[in-house]
């Protein structure tokens, strides 16, 4: 395998994954040449199935983020950049990638054996994936085989499973049920930092805050560029406030709102939860969103603990 460096700290990847890449890499880690943290970009054909996953095990354990790509020719190059390939060997190396973006264009990632018995033939192969966090059934499943007797995955196909999060963790949820004041965190780690939304209800009063963990230098350009701050919910925006932006709070951007009580069911039932701040013009937008129905239940179970603790007059909807 051949390491291509095209800039701090993208690194390209491409050819046969040899039994001797991984010392290659580890070497010019320590060098320094290769950082902590680098994009990884791959393309290739195969090669050695437990080099792969020493590899990968490199990239997680240095934060790393993996995708799949050539080097970019010249800006005023007549050449296009060439399609990337990552097969067998290589789809191990790009499991390992703390962040892990799905394939676009014409690149393809797969397997010339389908998953399900690839992972039996390949020694550890069913560890690994377990240590990185990745389904072995899902992994066969994303896979659909080709006449070509390829099994490739597609970008829907990645996402859906897990295989790929695009540069976004898994949304967590950390709950305290009890009386007085019952209280939920969400919580997701990205690639361009940390979002967070916090939940308190009380008798009377419930206050949703989200903070957009992104840097003191960076919250505080947003906040003087934002004159309206605001919340969604799926595709609703709702409790916005003109001429008010958002605060910096030392490394992020906090949205606070007093939220209704009555309205709450909304909140725990939407698709998808969003803080975000405008500018003066359509073309400044600022935020984040969280795909909040993957933790419908622990929502729902919060939004009847908030309704024992501070009761309030029913609404005809409820979650499910």
């Amino acid at each position: 395998m051949t390491l291509a460096m095209t800039g701090h700290p993208r690194v390209y990847l491409h050819g046969e994954i040899d039994t001797d890449a991984p010392q290659r890499f580890q070497a010019m880690m320590k060098s320094g040449r290769i950082p902590a943290s680098s994009d990884i970009y791959l393309n290739s054909t195969g090669g050695n199935p437990i080099a792969g996953m020493a590899l990968g095990r490199m990239f997680r354990s240095a934060g790393m983020a993996t995708h799949l790509g050539t080097p970019r020719p010249p800006k005023h190059a007549s050449v296009a950049a060439k399609t990337a390939v990552c097969v067998d060997a290589c789809v191990y190396a790009y499991l390992g990638g703390l962040y892990r973006w799905a394939p676009t264009g014409m690149d393809r990632i797969g397997f010339s054996v389908p998953p399900a018995a690839s992972t039996k033939a390949s020694p550890g192969a069913n560890r690994y994936l377990a240590d990185m966090g990745i389904d072995v059934a899902a992994l066969a499943t994303a896979a659909t085989p080709s006449r070509a007797g390829m099994a490739w995955m597609t970008a829907d196909q990645m996402k859906a499973r897990g295989l790929a999060n695009n540069g976004k963790l898994p949304l967590t949820a950390t709950t305290q049920l009890s009386a007085p004041t019952p209280t939920l965190e969400l919580k997701q780690v990205g690639r361009k930092g940390t979002h967070r939304v916090t939940i308190q209800c009380s008798p009377g009063k419930t206050t949703v805050t989200a903070f957009d963990d992104v840097g003191a230098v960076r919250a505080r350009q947003v906040a003087a560029r934002g004159t309206r701050s605001y919340f969604q919910l799926g595709d609703t925006p709702l409790l916005g406030r003109p001429g008010d932006g958002a605060v910096v709070e030392g490394g992020s951007l906090v949205i606070r709102r007093a939220y209704p009580p009555a309205e709450l069911v909304d909140l725990v039932s939407a698709w998808s939860f969003g803080a975000w701040v405008d500018g003066r013009s359509r073309a400044f937008r600022d935020g984040f969103s969280m795909p909040t129905h993957v933790l419908h239940k622990q929502l729902s179970d919060y939004f009847y603990a908030c309704w024992r603790a501070a009761p309030w007059s029913p609404r005809q909807k409820k979650p499910g």
